[in-house]
């Protein structure tokens, strides 16, 4: 004959649960905070409030400068231009170049002209993905020029 023992839900047995769940949650938030420190690529302005209070006249001074900017990915090298508004070449001083992944800093590298006329091949071997392309460079009159682009590379 068999004979059947009452299973009770008792409080340890609750305060296993509510462990349990609970340090399931911190672990998972753990985890989580870990990965996202340390793939943060850093800071864009150090105070965003001091960065907004000229960012209007920043921007209208490159606006009034009249350029637009190309990035692209041929096979083998990065292609950057500076043009005015009618597409013809604009002699861009100070150029600066960022090429990095837009999730992490860890592949960054940075390129640096005197001037940029025309197009500019950059040799380089990219991998497949998203890539940020940050330019920063200088009009004639001193005039800041920074614009961003997100070249995709197939795989």
């Amino acid at each position: 004959m068999t004979t059947e023992t009452e299973r009770r839900f008792t409080g340890k047995h609750m305060a296993m649960v509510m462990v349990g769940a609970f340090g399931t949650i911190i672990t998972v938030n753990l985890t989580l905070a870990y990965f996202a420190v340390g793939t943060f690529p850093g800071l864009e302005v150090k105070n965003s409030y001091v960065a907004s209070q000229s960012f209007d006249d920043r921007k209208a001074a490159q606006l009034s400068l009249g350029w637009t900017s190309q990035a692209a990915y041929e096979t083998g090298a990065l292609v950057i231009a500076v043009t005015a508004i009618d597409g013809t070449p604009v002699l861009a001083e100070d150029v600066q170049i960022r090429v990095g992944r837009t999730t992490h800093g860890r592949e960054d590298s940075f390129y640096d002209f005197a001037s940029l006329r025309a197009a500019q091949a950059i040799p380089m071997e990219l991998a497949p993905g998203a890539w940020r392309v940050d330019i920063k460079a200088k009009g004639a009159d001193g005039t800041d020029f920074v614009t961003r682009h997100t070249v995709y590379v197939q795989g």
